[in-house]
């Protein structure tokens, strides 16, 4: 795009600092001849360019003596985006209007897309086209089972067109996924070094958390370096057959990340888009098999057989249109898996298992070790029944620690995940067994405490279903980065004394 100098005058670029997450802001002085020009108002979408780059971005009006006359303010996301320096020319205009949208009305009304409509949405939310509130409106049309099979085929192809893919040139390529809901749930950090021992490709990519309090990636970055380029990405997988990154660096499906965003602000996960994301990130890296877990319990993501029964065969409707080889496991979502419940507490649990260490949590071992035995029959690596003894082997003689050192150390180095300095500890004041442990609770205890934001923090749980407890035994202990947070945990962990039920229904007293 060019501009001359008779037909605007430029404005100049001021940086201001201000970290506005992923959103594009600037920012001009109410007094600006440009918004008078240009009748632009406080959250017009605007055309921003400089002499090289250009991007959409949401204005604010300033009135205070933040702005000088003939500036322009840019939050971070929006300076980095335009790769600008201080007093660069800057032009503002009207961007043209975003067809897609229309798209988006339809799907309101609960008409069908096809996949010209979803790929049309998609390249507009990639190429920042979209503020947070028409992503918002995208993703809340699509939730609550809105979707058909064939709009998340369709979406899925979308989603993998508008980023990158990477071709392994090799017959068999192996990922999972667990559709989440069940926290301390962090299996595949140990799957992926007990599966590429076995001398499998497992170039694993996974996100950070939507509405959980830790994803694969958070976790994983306590450990190691997960920001891989696809350059990367490939040298560790050449290198050691695998890697545990972060999807959101290398381009794999760049629309989920933004959709993630703005469905954790909003705390909805729709199953339609789960699956185009799921499959997406997937079929982008280049997996051509792939292991679904889905978690079923009361307090879970998916509370009943029947809902998991329904998912698993859009999984497998979805992936078969896509020719992606599924499988899907359903699993005990009763209560947390391992102790740990946050980034840098899942570590722990993961060293603990892959270090063979006598506090393994039990539980994320067998866990683990069930899947990767899933993944080695599903592939004929052994023969049916045999898989879980073959995983167990390899992690118990240690190959599996020594391949997750390895690969950690072609990251970038392995490092010790960080310790919280404040704990509170919730403790028993009645004997009896523990009857039912509430999953969405403890996330949100976990959270509040400061997960995933503050790495070490989170929620560190000692019992089970099935235990018996006594007086004064801990139940849990809450970790947290500043007293702030874990006042806000604790407060939250008073008002429902019902997290941890004992006995027949009493509530557990702090």
């Amino acid at each position: 795009m060019h501009f001359t100098p008779e037909r605007m005058t430029p404005l100049k670029a001021l940086r201001l600092g201000i970290d506005t997450h992923h959103e594009l802001i600037i920012y001009l002085r109410a007094d600006c001849p440009v918004c008078r020009s240009e009748g632009f108002s406080a959250m017009s979408r605007v055309l921003v360019s400089s002499e090289e780059h250009h991007a959409i971005a949401t204005l604010n009006i300033v009135t205070g003596d933040l702005l000088k006359k003939g500036q322009i303010g840019f939050s971070e996301p929006a300076w980095q985006r335009l790769y600008l320096q201080n007093d660069n020319p800057i032009w503002l205009s009207h961007p043209k209007p975003v067809q897609s949208m229309s798209y988006v009305r339809a799907k309101v009304y609960g008409h069908t897309l096809d996949e010209i409509a979803f790929q049309s949405i998609i390249n507009d939310i990639v190429d920042g086209r979209y503020a947070d509130v028409h992503v918002a409106a995208f993703v809340t049309a699509c939730g609550d089972k809105n979707l058909s099979n064939d709009e998340i085929t369709s979406l899925t192809h979308a989603m993998i067109k508008a980023g990158s893919t990477i071709d392994w040139n090799l017959p068999l390529v192996v990922d999972k996924h667990c559709v989440g809901g069940l926290p301390g749930n962090r299996t595949t950090p140990i799957i992926v070094p007990i599966l590429a021992a076995c001398g499998l490709t497992m170039p694993k990519t996974s996100s950070r958390a939507i509405t959980s309090p830790a994803g694969t990636a958070d976790t994983m970055e306590t450990l190691t370096n997960v920001c891989l380029s696809q350059d990367m990405m490939r040298n560790v997988v050449n290198q050691q057959g695998a890697c545990l990154a972060w999807g959101g660096s290398m381009r794999l499906s760049p629309a989920d990340d933004l959709l993630i965003q703005v469905e954790r602000a909003l705390d909805i996960d729709s199953e339609g888009q789960l699956i185009a994301s799921v499959l997406s990130k997937k079929i982008a890296a280049g997996a051509t098999h792939v292991l679904i877990d889905i978690p079923v319990g009361t307090t879970a993501k998916i509370r009943t057989s029947e809902a998991a029964e329904q998912l698993a065969e859009s999984f497998k409707s979805v992936a078969k249109n896509l020719g992606l080889s599924l499988q899907v496991l359903l699993s005990d979502g009763s209560q947390p898996v391992g102790k740990g419940i946050g980034p840098a507490l899942e570590a722990y649990d993961i060293l603990a298992v892959l270090q063979n260490r006598p506090d393994t949590p039990q539980d994320l071992k067998k866990r683990a070790c069930t899947l990767a035995g899933a993944m080695l029959e599903m592939i004929g690596y052994v023969k049916p029944g045999k898989g879980l003894a073959k995983a167990l082997h390899v992690l118990e003689n240690g190959e599996a620690w020594r391949k997750f050192q390895a690969i950690c150390h072609a990251q970038g180095g392995f490092h010790t995940p960080p310790i919280a300095p404040y704990r509170y500890n919730i403790v028993c004041h009645t004997s009896g067994t523990v009857l039912s442990i509430n999953n969405r609770k403890l996330a949100q205890t976990a959270k509040l405490a400061g997960a995933p934001a503050d790495p070490e923090a989170g929620v560190e749980l000692f019992v089970k279903i099935g235990q018996k407890v006594s007086i004064n035994q801990i139940l849990l202990t809450i970790h947290a980065a500043n007293i702030g947070e874990l006042n806000y945990a604790v407060e939250f962990l008073e008002e429902h004394k019902d997290m941890i039920l004992i006995d027949h229904g009493e509530e557990t007293c702090h």
